[in-house]
């Protein structure tokens, strides 16, 4: 019987369990470069058996949040070293997610105060489409994200190549791999969905080889550069975040991508499911077409917890479970998970921003108690 607890193979890469990190946005870096507390927090949760790192733009063009780690420059790259190295010092593995946001940012954030480029000049503008970035009186905090603009053909590969220049950076770091943002709501996923994607190149809504082929020169950018068995893509089917509508085309979309995806032979595919628990985006039906599709590791994340982690690992419809929230107020928590032991509750008033608090300062559970952070 499979159980979280238990070691996999990644592509070579042994994982001390099946529970993963999922990439989380924390805005600590005050000056876009990982530091000492960022290792701080990642060695405490050195305990996961694959830590997937915030996500960390390819680009200033990339980045929709203010305080965030990038990975385009020399000094980033000497930040995020600290981090893997103390990941490393841990026995964990760790993956850097990068990722380019897309029409998810803010002239504020943009190089010379430009527009935020997307497959076409729609701008996300439901409830919660906003960047974390400075308002006009340069005050940090969450704004309405600005109208983009279309990425020109002969843009495309420009940012094919910013993706693949990250990867070899994040490898410089001594991350163990990369996972590709392809999910909520952000550029990859502004070029897959049909009701955003109005263009009219071979990078258009015409067809799912049209849809799928901006995502897919990536991957191979990418793998052409740092090699298959080092790169994971993070992928949101029916996802709304963002103002990502729905549309009849998604099954036919995400199993295209399944199929090439399989023949790449890539660490894995990492699916994010952005339903609660009590209902779910992607189903059971779904999962199951798309693991006959995907042949290769997939991980899942999205509500879960450890009784719904381990049916659908006994299921045979995934191979690795992620954990998000959870992780943020209980650095331990594979030890938790593992003794049934509580979770603590993390405070929503400090997931952005800030210092330690709320961030480095959770403590394990020792003996029925809460220990001091480690």
């Amino acid at each position: 019987m499979k159980s979280l607890f238990e070691a996999y193979d990644l592509r070579g890469q042994k994982l001390r369990n099946r529970v993963v990190m999922a990439p989380m946005t924390r805005a600590r870096a005050k000056d876009g470069i990982a530091d000492q507390q960022t290792a701080r927090y990642y060695r405490q949760r050195a305990g996961a058996g694959l830590i997937v790192s915030e996500g960390t733009p390819i680009s200033q063009e990339g980045t929709g949040f203010a305080f965030i780690p990038g990975i385009w420059s020399d000094e980033q790259v000497r930040g995020w070293q600290g981090v893997t190295d103390a990941v490393h010092e841990e026995g964990g593995k760790i993956f850097a997610q990068i990722w380019h946001v897309g029409r998810m940012s803010h002239t504020s954030l943009q190089p010379a105060g430009g527009l935020p480029v997307s497959s076409s000049a729609k701008p996300a503008r439901d409830d919660k489409s906003t960047a974390y970035a400075f308002n006009e009186d340069g005050v940090a905090g969450f704004v309405e994200a600005s109208v983009p603009r279309p990425l020109g053909t002969d843009e495309v590969a420009r940012v094919v190549n910013d993706f693949a220049n990250a990867a070899a950076n994040a490898i410089a770091a001594g991350f163990d791999g990369v996972e590709i943002h392809g999910a909520n709501g952000y550029l990859l996923e502004q070029f897959l969905n049909p009701e955003i994607n109005d263009r009219a190149d071979r990078y258009g809504a015409g067809n799912v080889e049209d849809r799928t082929r901006f995502v897919l020169e990536i991957v191979d950018a990418v793998v052409a550069r740092i090699g298959a068995e080092k790169v994971g893509i993070r992928l949101s089917p029916f996802g709304r975040l963002f103002d990502m509508p729905l549309h009849p085309l998604v099954e036919e979309t995400y199993l295209h991508l399944a199929a090439a995806l399989a023949e790449r032979n890539l660490a894995y595919v990492h699916l994010k499911d952005q339903g609660p628990a009590s209902a779910p985006a992607l189903s059971r039906d779904f999962l199951h077409k798309f693991r006959q599709s995907y042949s290769g590791t997939l991980i899942l994340a999205g509500s879960l917890d450890k009784g719904r982690a381990e049916q659908f690992l006994r299921d045979g419809l995934i191979d690795l479970t992620a954990f998000g929230q959870p992780f943020i107020a209980n650095p331990d928590l594979v030890e938790r998970l593992q003794g049934d032991l509580p979770l603590a509750t993390p405070n929503r008033d400090t997931y952005y921003g800030g210092g330690a608090e709320g961030y480095t300062d959770y403590p394990v559970y020792a003996g029925g108690t809460e220990a001091k952070a480690a």
